[in-house]
Protein backbone atom coordinates (compact mmCIF):
# COMPACT_ATOMS: atom_id res chain seq x y z
CA UNK A 1 0.00 0.00 0.00
CA UNK A 2 0.96 3.82 -1.05
CA UNK A 3 2.01 5.70 1.88
CA UNK A 4 0.98 9.54 1.36
CA UNK A 5 2.17 12.58 2.65
CA UNK A 6 -0.54 15.50 3.65
CA UNK A 7 1.07 18.83 3.49
CA UNK A 8 -1.85 20.42 6.55
CA UNK A 9 -1.66 16.95 8.83
CA UNK A 10 1.95 16.73 8.47
CA UNK A 11 2.02 12.96 8.07
CA UNK A 12 2.09 9.92 6.10
CA UNK A 13 -1.31 8.11 5.63
CA UNK A 14 -2.69 4.86 3.40
CA UNK A 15 -3.72 5.77 0.24
CA UNK A 16 -7.47 4.54 0.88
CA UNK A 17 -7.48 8.33 2.52
CA UNK A 18 -7.16 10.15 -0.37
CA UNK A 19 -8.64 10.73 -3.41
CA UNK A 20 -6.99 11.70 -6.90
CA UNK A 21 -8.37 15.20 -8.65
CA UNK A 22 -6.67 15.71 -11.43
CA UNK A 23 -3.70 17.60 -12.98
CA UNK A 24 -2.34 20.33 -10.88
CA UNK A 25 -1.42 24.18 -11.93
CA UNK A 26 -4.10 24.31 -14.70
CA UNK A 27 -4.98 28.15 -15.32
CA UNK A 28 -8.67 27.97 -15.54
CA UNK A 29 -10.56 30.88 -17.37
CA UNK A 30 -12.43 33.83 -15.22
CA UNK A 31 -14.30 33.68 -18.50
CA UNK A 32 -15.98 30.47 -19.24
CA UNK A 33 -18.77 31.54 -20.92
CA UNK A 34 -16.09 33.57 -23.61
CA UNK A 35 -14.88 30.36 -24.46
CA UNK A 36 -15.00 28.70 -27.84
CA UNK A 37 -15.61 24.84 -28.07
CA UNK A 38 -12.85 24.21 -28.85
CA UNK A 39 -11.24 26.23 -26.38
CA UNK A 40 -13.50 24.67 -23.70
CA UNK A 41 -12.63 20.87 -24.72
CA UNK A 42 -9.23 21.33 -24.45
CA UNK A 43 -9.78 23.23 -20.67
CA UNK A 44 -12.17 20.58 -19.59
CA UNK A 45 -10.91 17.43 -21.11
CA UNK A 46 -7.38 17.14 -22.55
CA UNK A 47 -5.11 16.54 -19.77
CA UNK A 48 -1.23 15.96 -19.90
CA UNK A 49 -0.32 12.04 -19.09
CA UNK A 50 3.16 11.90 -19.84
CA UNK A 51 5.05 8.57 -18.65
CA UNK A 52 7.18 9.77 -16.03
CA UNK A 53 6.85 12.53 -13.46
CA UNK A 54 3.80 14.28 -13.07
CA UNK A 55 1.78 17.34 -10.74
CA UNK A 56 -1.31 16.48 -9.38
CA UNK A 57 -3.99 17.39 -7.14
CA UNK A 58 -4.78 14.82 -4.58
CA UNK A 59 -7.45 15.28 -1.34
CA UNK A 60 -7.29 14.12 2.15
CA UNK A 61 -10.78 12.76 2.47
CA UNK A 62 -10.79 10.84 5.77
CA UNK A 63 -8.50 13.84 7.12
CA UNK A 64 -8.53 17.01 6.75
CA UNK A 65 -10.49 17.10 3.98
CA UNK A 66 -7.95 19.54 2.36
CA UNK A 67 -6.33 19.47 -1.35
CA UNK A 68 -3.25 19.99 -1.97
CA UNK A 69 -0.52 19.00 -5.00
CA UNK A 70 1.76 16.24 -5.66
CA UNK A 71 4.63 15.63 -7.88
CA UNK A 72 4.37 11.75 -8.27
CA UNK A 73 5.73 9.46 -10.90
CA UNK A 74 3.74 7.50 -13.16
CA UNK A 75 5.98 4.55 -13.99
CA UNK A 76 7.03 3.72 -10.22
CA UNK A 77 3.99 5.16 -8.26
CA UNK A 78 6.57 7.22 -6.32
CA UNK A 79 5.40 10.32 -4.34
CA UNK A 80 8.37 12.73 -4.95
CA UNK A 81 6.93 15.49 -2.83
CA UNK A 82 3.69 17.07 -1.49
CA UNK A 83 3.06 20.47 -1.17
CA UNK A 84 0.29 22.78 0.35
CA UNK A 85 -2.99 24.02 -2.50
CA UNK A 86 -1.63 27.78 -4.35
CA UNK A 87 1.98 26.77 -3.68
CA UNK A 88 4.11 27.81 -6.58
CA UNK A 89 5.05 24.23 -8.81
CA UNK A 90 8.58 23.93 -7.67
CA UNK A 91 11.48 22.69 -9.54
CA UNK A 92 12.34 18.84 -9.29
CA UNK A 93 15.40 17.02 -10.74
CA UNK A 94 15.66 13.45 -10.76
CA UNK A 95 18.90 11.54 -10.16
CA UNK A 96 19.34 9.05 -12.34
CA UNK A 97 21.49 6.03 -10.47
CA UNK A 98 24.50 4.08 -12.34
CA UNK A 99 22.11 1.63 -14.25
CA UNK A 100 20.75 4.90 -16.04
CA UNK A 101 17.34 4.26 -14.70
CA UNK A 102 15.77 6.90 -12.81
CA UNK A 103 14.15 6.19 -9.25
Amino acid sequence: MLLIRCPYCEEERPELEFRHAGEAHIARSTEMSELSDDQFEKFFFIRQNPKGLIFERWRHIHGCGRFFNAARDTVTDKFHLTYKAGEPKPEITLMAPANGALK
